[in-house]
């Protein structure tokens, strides 16, 4: 693979001593490949070239984390990468948009597609007529998210982290939490917080663990997938002059807000170990800066 930072454990000092809070900094393992991504890909990308197989393809929107990671990693690797992007209107904004224009310059080839062409991209049609256009690749799904992807991401969690009561994550696809749990350790409880809405994440999860160690809070997605508020962006920002970490808005942004209102209502029992993973993503806030401007909101603190 390629030369990565080492994750670190950073703690956060809270008001209150009878808690103790850390955040696993996944973020920076790497500039442009961090956080679940590059666990994500880890495996995959292993197997593409065992396989043979020198071109990636893969499905995302506007802003994907995913787009942008396998796009660097494809160029460090010397793999062709092609992004299914979703919105044909997109075709015409890649200069404007700094997720795309990266992708770009890391050689990626971009198949723009209309929402509802794109909803078919587990379908075998929708597939074949990709080999045809593309040739032979290796497939990644959306998000990354496959049972490489979760071994990939059981490596997340060490030896120094069994102490911990509790692990937080945010969760998209579910991969990544899947990972957790299966790595976590007896008396761990794992607390998924997912960035959208929707009931369907439970089962897909469920796919890839048999441990029952864990739930997901609901009740932080801020209204769904991409959504967010002026009160996120203050408490990101907050967070950013307070601790000096920055966050994501569309995942762990959300993650600890929940978390850190779980502790002042008291969730967390006196005493309680709790490890949160910082999954990335910061690649994405230019991009969410631009349409938080044109909302007239503050923006991220990058």
């Amino acid at each position: 693979m390629f030369t990565l930072q080492q994750s670190v454990n950073q703690q956060v000092v809270l008001p209150r001593s009878d808690i103790e809070l850390y955040i696993k900094r996944e973020d920076k393992l790497h500039d442009y490949v961090s956080g679940n991504k590059y666990r994500k890909l880890k495996y995959n990308l292993d197997t593409a070239e065992r396989l043979g197989l020198k071109t990636l393809l893969s499905f995302g929107g506007a802003y994907s984390n995913h787009i942008s990671a396998l796009a660097s990693a494809g160029q460090l690797l010397g793999f062709k990468t092609i992004g299914v992007i979703r919105g044909e209107e997109l075709h015409a904004q890649i200069d404007g948009n700094p997720t795309l224009q990266f992708a770009k310059q890391c050689g990626m080839q971009f198949k723009f597609v209309s929402r509802a062409r794109y909803r078919l991209k587990t379908s075998a049609s929708f597939l074949n007529d990709l080999k045809e256009e593309f040739g032979a690749f290796y497939l990644i799904p959306e998000g990354g998210t496959n049972a490489l992807a979760v071994k990939g991401c059981e490596e997340i969690l060490s030896e120094q982290d069994s102490h911990f009561d509790y692990v937080c994550v945010s969760v998209g696809t579910g991969g990544t939490i899947a990972g957790i749990i299966n790595c976590s350790k007896p008396g761990q409880q794992v607390l998924g917080f997912p960035a959208l809405k929707g009931s369907f994440l439970h089962k897909d999860i469920s796919k890839f663990v048999t441990k029952s160690n864990w739930k997901l809070v609901n009740d932080y997605h801020f209204g769904g997938y991409g959504k967010i508020n002026a009160s996120l962006v203050a408490f990101i920002n907050r967070f950013k002059r307070e601790y000096g970490i920055p966050l994501d808005p569309i995942y762990t942004g959300k993650m600890l807000f929940g978390v850190m209102d779980l502790i002042n209502k008291g969730f967390f029992p006196k005493g309680s170990k709790i490890l949160t993973v910082h999954t990335g993503g910061l690649q994405g806030i230019p991009g969410m800066n631009d349409w938080l401007v044109r909302k007239n909101l503050p923006k991220i603190i990058i």
